[in-house]
């Protein structure tokens, strides 16, 4: 329903026009994530049904990135790496939960939607029915486009045949450390950065794949929880979040 405000669809138009802006962007990392999930070992209806029931980049670039060093006997921690970096999207829902309103089941068909850069445009909108705008569109074009660029990546994976002749067997974890390095803006996420790649540098030779991943989490779970060096990060703006992989 549109309003008859003219102000009211000032806000609208621009939510939209955000919300397309940082939705086709984030999307359009999907093609590289099918892409080096076929070169980790999934297959593309694998890599497909990851990115349907998943739908968090950074969790399932962890998934594909353990995977990749492990095979299939990672499993468990490639899983247990992605749970992980998923539970700060539960942290979003308790912030978006008023705005989205309404019944059970209008929550429930948000909880997919819940991820980085949705609530980042929705909560940066200045009314509530702009927020939700700004919510439902950017997570329903990122879910639509991610889905479709995850399957023209693992299409093409495919074609290209045994990806390790060409070294793309470990590109899985360069494009983590890409989704990661904007991160590394003060000190305390680059103390934990460098804390946690000793760790796991350490253990890797000593302990199966996947474990010592594990291992480095409990770094950021530490710091996190004490808010060590340093005080909460302010959230990324729009135009932050549209220069960045998603979730």
């Amino acid at each position: 329903m549109t309003s008859s405000d003219p102000v009211a669809r000032a806000q609208d138009a621009a939510a939209i026009r955000a919300s397309l802006g940082v939705g086709i962007a984030v999307a359009a990392y999907g093609i590289s994530f099918g892409a080096l999930s076929v070169a980790a070992g999934l297959d593309v209806w694998q890599t497909c049904v990851l990115s349907l029931l998943m739908f968090s980049g950074g969790s399932q670039f962890a998934v594909i990135g353990v995977l990749a060093s492990g095979g299939v006997g990672a499993g468990p921690a490639a899983i247990a790496s992605a749970t992980l970096l998923g539970m700060r999207n539960s942290l979003y829902a308790m912030r978006m939960g008023p705005i989205v309103g309404g019944p059970w089941w209008r929550r429930l068909l948000a909880a997919p939607l819940t991820i980085d850069e949705s609530t980042a445009v929705g909560t940066a909108q200045p009314t509530l029915r702009s927020q939700r705008i700004g919510f439902w569109v950017t997570g329903g074009v990122i879910y639509v486009g991610w889905n479709l660029t995850t399957l023209l990546g693992g299409l093409l994976g495919d074609l290209v045949g045994d990806v390790r002749q060409y070294g793309l067997d470990a590109a899985a974890a360069a494009a983590f450390l890409g989704l990661l390095w904007p991160r590394l803006r003060s000190r305390q996420p680059v103390a934990v950065a460098i804390a946690a790649a000793a760790v796991a540098a350490v253990l890797t030779p000593w302990l199966p794949p996947g474990i010592p991943v594990l291992a480095a989490a409990v770094v950021a779970i530490v710091v996190g929880v004490t808010n060590a060096l340093g005080r909460r990060e302010p959230d990324l703006t729009i135009d932050e979040m549209s220069q960045e992989e998603p979730r």
